[in-house]
């Protein structure tokens, strides 16, 4: 399917501020960029880099008073996502460097606190997705999922013990839960088609028999349609505005559709 994605930021700023953002999605597994637009107003010089994780990222200086950041793209993107229960668990030892980083505990994702809860809940599974899988379901089944209960700094262990939040923390409990039991999760930012309400999603992904699977513990089965405009450790590493000083965001606007023919 082909999907037209778009998101508009309108900013008041008190003074010049230096900002870095995340809005530009790349082509690569499960995707393809057909065609984008990034448009800044005013208009001010932009610089560009890839960051340790590979998500492209846009360097610049605001100008004060007020400033709008509106991006679009058409992307090709995978109608479902895999699911392969005969996907293995891949011993440390057999791990690609790249994916070392996520075994390790960070800031949301304290995995090293999680290991009482993950034995209770994957005692009964085979190791590999299945494992996965029922981390996904059970956090599904019990963490629910309601706004005003949680926020920048709530972690997956503030999850895990209030049973309570949005995408950004069921995400952070089973990229945490995944971890410890020594499976590389990230962290996953971007578009899901269909969404309700329409916003900025995030999921997960697991490292299982060579290649990293899709795992989204909001929804009820595995669904395609999705557009990632970044990976990271966590939350910590994807945001997709990072302020240097003082701005306010006035309106944010999120739309996904399927692209005319």
């Amino acid at each position: 399917m082909k999907l037209a994605i778009s998101c508009q930021l309108d900013y008041e700023i008190e003074q010049n501020t230096p900002l870095i953002l995340m809005l530009r999605p790349r082509s690569g597994s499960g995707q393809w960029i057909i065609k984008e637009e990034y448009l800044l107003e005013p208009s001010v010089p932009v610089s560009e880099y890839t960051d340790l994780y590979g998500n492209l990222c846009q360097r610049l200086f605001t100008p004060q008073g007020s400033f709008t950041i509106k991006t679009s793209a058409v992307v090709e993107v995978t109608e479902q996502i895999d699911v392969d229960f005969s996907a293995n668990f891949v011993p440390v030892q057999e791990l690609p460097d790249e994916s070392l980083i996520y075994l390790l505990p960070s800031r949301y994702c304290e995995s090293d606190k999680m290991g009482n809860l993950v034995t209770t809940i994957v005692k009964d599974t085979q190791t590999g997705y299945e494992q996965v899988e029922t981390i996904r379901q059970w956090i599904y089944e019990n963490i629910r999922y309601e706004y005003g209960y949680s926020n920048a700094s709530t972690s997956a262990q503030n999850t895990s013990e209030g049973r309570v939040g949005v995408c950004r923390d069921f995400s952070h409990l089973g990229v945490a839960l995944c971890r410890s039991i020594n499976i590389p999760a990230r962290f996953v930012v971007g578009y899901l088609h269909e969404l309700k309400p329409m916003d900025l999603h995030a999921w997960f992904e697991a490292y299982l028999g060579g290649r990293w699977y899709t795992f989204d513990a909001t929804q009820t089965e595995p669904k395609g349609n999705r557009v990632v405009l970044a990976y990271g450790r966590d939350a910590a590493d994807v945001a997709l505005a990072t302020q240097f000083g003082n701005m306010e965001l006035v309106s944010m606007f999120v739309n996904v559709e399927q692209a005319q023919e």
